[in-house]
């Protein structure tokens, strides 16, 4: 990695970081009953929480070890993040004030933007295929399973568009095909411009 792209990481990483620390302490203080292992194991329910914490992981790593991670696995962050970005600000964004609408802003914004720009100016792209696009979807096909036995067993779902309760089963087939198309669509187009890029 040169300096600058590093110095890149340093900053996702450490904004990230503090975004899910805002975001905890902001959970935390809306619900004073709950433990700390508690509040972590509630936040464990979104895919914004869980893809951001790939992102500071990623980057802490990478700043750390002053290596990069791999054109794909790159690839995939950026995706899966500029997604929860573009389907937040389009579809689930509410006004929000203090705690929470800092950490909103961190997780929802400032993140999904610096992650698509390192990806855009800094990343490798090199291996980058259609096929590539197909999986990227196993994290958002992953995490669809992940919140429907969760909500199953808790009775709580963290999105309309896993909620059967709300919607109903064929609800939740319609949006989670949706949402892949929507992936894979997305997918596709970041690997055609990752070949005029490269």
């Amino acid at each position: 990695m040169t300096k600058e792209q590093r110095l890149f990481a340093v900053l996702i990483a450490g904004l990230t970081l503090a975004a899910l620390v805002v975001q905890f302490m902001a959970t935390a203080g809306n619900n004073p009953d709950y433990t700390p292992p508690e509040t972590l194991w509630r936040l464990a329910r979104y895919f914004t929480i869980l893809t951001n914490a790939l992102v500071a992981g990623t980057f802490l790593w990478m700043a750390l070890g002053n290596r990069m991670a791999a054109a794909a696995w790159l690839g995939g962050l950026a995706l899966w993040i500029g997604i929860v970005g573009v389907v937040y600000h389009l579809l689930l964004a509410k006004p929000l004030t203090g705690l929470d609408a800092l950490a909103d802003l961190g997780l929802h914004t400032v993140t999904p933007v610096l992650t698509v720009l390192f990806w855009v100016f800094a990343a490798p792209k090199h291996g980058l295929r259609f096929k590539t696009a197909l999986v990227w979807m196993l994290w958002p096909l992953a995490y669809v399973g992940y919140a429907l036995l969760r909500g199953q067993i808790e009775g709580i779902y963290p999105y309309f568009f896993v909620d059967p309760t709300q919607i109903g089963w064929a609800g939740v087939l319609r949006w989670s095909g949706i949402l892949c198309v929507g992936f894979v669509s997305a997918g596709g187009v970041q690997v055609g411009i990752a070949r005029l890029l490269r």
